[in-house]
């Protein structure tokens, strides 16, 4: 399954940093995203973007998981060449992973 069609995502990002939280819509599958959504699988599924560490954080009480993702962003807002400068489309990538 993908992880959208259980949770929804949201992005934000400051300087070369990305953050993607990752919300179950049903609180019943936090587990599930617990045990399979890995700071490690987050740092391969983004592997050709991601050139930093990738720290995960668990807010179980709001059924999330929050990822920083350190030089993510080529370099930042101001720097970058991407087309998605802020990264925001990063958690719509999130959501086609497969768990």
């Amino acid at each position: 399954m993908k992880l959208k069609e259980i949770a929804h995502s949201r992005t934000g990002d400051k300087g070369n940093i990305s953050n993607i939280s990752l919300i179950v819509f049903n609180q019943a599958d936090y587990k599930l995203i617990e045990e399979k959504v890995t700071a490690e699988s987050v740092k391969s599924w983004f592997k050709d973007i991601v050139e930093g560490e990738v720290t995960r954080y668990e807010l179980p009480e709001l059924g999330a998981l929050n990822f920083v993702m350190d030089k993510a962003l080529g370099g930042g807002v101001t720097r970058s060449l991407a087309q998605d400068k802020h990264g925001k489309s990063l958690s719509s990538a999130l959501l086609e992973m497969e768990i």
